[in-house]
């Protein structure tokens, strides 16, 4: 059974462009679905999938002259009289397959939607020829909204907030808590949000976690101290939430800063964590800020630590907040913080039990950085104008 993704729509529309659609994000997020459903959703059947974990398919792209490729795809009916869809899963399996594509691109009427693991590889693998080519998307875990898509319930995406704000309900808070606990104890990823038994479920993260060490990092880097490496991991499920002190860690690890920002630079270009700059308008201050750390997903954290339900919930908010654009954090010198600036516009506090005294103190902050937009996300329910509930974000 196929169930709807938020990215689709943009995908779809992007289907009707002449430029290579690249769908990437952590592996078992969803996008061999995906792709299969957008090729399924192509009305012409001049179209054919590929899949590069098998061998046999390589071969078809496994040719010095690019010409020979149009050949060897006669064979499975497409022509290049019209327009034809090339839908390709896995291209991290056949590193040269990017020099044909941007051949065949430039030569051929032919739309190419691809998929990759890892944007550490991809960067590598999409050579800066194919430059004004290609459109890259980033498929998440599940969202809460699409959470809830999967377990049966009917929800629709708000993108607005202030659409967000007209729909708080104190009963629809009710009735979703189960649901939005359950969310964060377990993430968001499709398998595990589908299985039912708990056990499963956490058997399920730990082959996730198991397929992205084994797949994605021992064949990305080139580590001689993998536990080191290891050890690294479980600093940072620790540190979920908060400001990363790299020479502590490079201490507690035992190796350099250099390593230890080596280390992170793979870690978030598999989208296995994600890193945050400090809110500033001077772009120089915001790249040489301290960053804070957040995981890839809530059910890996609780997997692996024990973290508080302050940072957990955090950390599933800006989950969800990161597909609505920039996300920031803001600390005044004194240590009082804002927990994120979206978008350079809209400030948002995060709390599991908030009250309307934090939503003055977040108004007195906001406004001291010049943001008349502010809201406070919390799980429990608040009469205020200002308060989104976490399940809405």
């Amino acid at each position: 059974m196929y169930f709807t993704r938020e990215i689709e729509s943009q995908l779809i529309t992007q289907l009707e462009k002449k430029e290579i659609i690249v769908l990437t994000g952590m592996r078992r997020t969803g996008k061999t679905s995906l792709l299969k459903h957008l090729f399924d959703s192509v009305k012409s059947g001049n179209k054919v999938f590929f899949d590069l974990q098998n061998l046999l398919e390589q071969k078809i792209f496994d040719e010095i002259d690019y010409n020979n490729i149009i050949k060897n795809l006669r064979a499975f009916k497409v022509t290049t009289s019209e327009k034809m869809y090339l839908f390709i899963d896995e291209i991290q399996f056949m590193p040269k397959v990017t020099n044909a594509i941007k051949y065949l691109y430039d030569h051929f009427n032919i739309k190419f939607v691809v998929t990759g693991s890892s944007s550490f590889y991809l960067k590598n693998l999409f050579p800066e020829s194919l430059a004004g080519r290609k459109v890259v998307f980033e498929l998440f875990p599940l969202s809460f909204n699409e959470f809830l898509s999967f377990k049966g319930t009917q929800s629709n995406f708000i993108e607005s907030f202030e659409e967000k704000r007209e729909k708080v309900s104190l009963i629809e808070n009710e009735l979703l808590k189960k649901s939005y606990d359950e969310y964060l104890k377990y993430g968001g990823f499709p398998q595990v949000v589908l299985e039912e038994n708990e056990e499963q479920k956490k058997m399920l993260l730990k082959d996730i976690f198991s397929s992205f060490f084994q797949i994605d990092i021992l064949n990305l880097a080139d580590f001689k101290k993998i536990d080191a490496f290891k050890k690294m991991i479980d600093l940072l499920f620790e540190r979920t939430g908060a400001k990363l002190d790299i020479s502590k860690l490079a201490s507690l690890i035992g190796v350099s800063r250099d390593t230890v920002y080596s280390y992170l630079n793979l870690l978030e270009g598999t989208f296995f964590i994600h890193l945050i700059t400090p809110f500033t308008m001077n772009k120089d201050r915001e790249i040489s800020g301290t960053k804070k750390l957040y995981m890839c997903d809530t059910g890996m954290i609780n997997l692996f630590s024990n973290v508080s339900s302050g940072s957990l919930l955090e950390n599933s908010v800006f989950n969800n907040l990161k597909r609505y654009g920039t996300v920031n954090y803001f600390q005044k010198r004194s240590g009082i913080e804002i927990d994120f600036i979206l978008n350079k516009k809209t400030a948002i506090e995060v709390k599991t039990t908030g009250d309307k005294n934090d939503i003055e103190k977040l108004k007195k902050l906001s406004q001291g950085i010049n943001l008349t937009e502010y809201y406070l996300v919390a799980q429990n329910y608040i009469e205020h104008e200002n308060y989104i509930p976490a399940y809405l974000i």
